[in-house]
């Protein structure tokens, strides 16, 4: 029994860990196809910012953790490509999750990013299934990918190429 015990606080432990900083306040996980859910980022620096605030940029949410070996390898990656392709309309927020190190502790590493790194998040986007965890909204706020694992910079081309060539919805201009 005291090994089934430990097998299941090992398991709720490792699920733990896959969980955002923030528990999400939210209507159930996003779905592709649908309208993303509404969120509101605490940015590192202290900002604000809502989805509603990003219609006509496709949007990227990384969840990531300094203890993740791939998400070690994607950020530096990820916050290139947002440096070359945020001129066309492209928003990339990362995301820190629970058991990372201390935000306090990673202040030097969100100074040289160009990506804006929250510590909290509040919306549909708690149920992580790991980490990494990339969520991708197009120009009019609809949700076109949501998975877990790393990207390489051919699945990220896949991905985000085609919507930053849409056109930004009349509605939103």
């Amino acid at each position: 029994m005291r090994l089934e015990a430990r097998m299941i606080a090992m398991a709720a432990m490792a699920l733990a860990l896959t969980m955002p900083l923030a528990a999400a306040q939210g209507k159930g996980k996003p779905v592709v196809g649908q309208l993303a859910p509404e969120f509101e980022l605490t940015l590192v620096d202290g900002g604000k910012v809502k989805l509603s605030e990003l219609r006509g940029q496709v949007v990227v949410l990384n969840f990531w953790a300094t203890w993740c070996g791939p998400c070690r390898t994607e950020l530096p990656m990820l916050d290139a490509y947002y440096a070359v392709q945020r001129k066309h309309g492209l928003k990339v927020f990362a995301i820190t999750t629970e058991n990372s190190v201390p935000v306090h502790r990673l202040k030097g590493l969100f100074k040289s990013m160009n990506i804006p790194s929250a510590r909290w998040i509040t919306g549909g986007y708690g149920s992580l299934e790991g980490v990494p965890t990339n969520f991708v909204i197009d120009r009019a706020g609809k949700l076109r990918y949501a998975k877990a694992g790393a990207l390489d910079l051919n699945s990220l081309n896949a991905v985000l190429v085609p919507l930053l060539n849409e056109r930004v919805p009349d509605s939103v201009q």
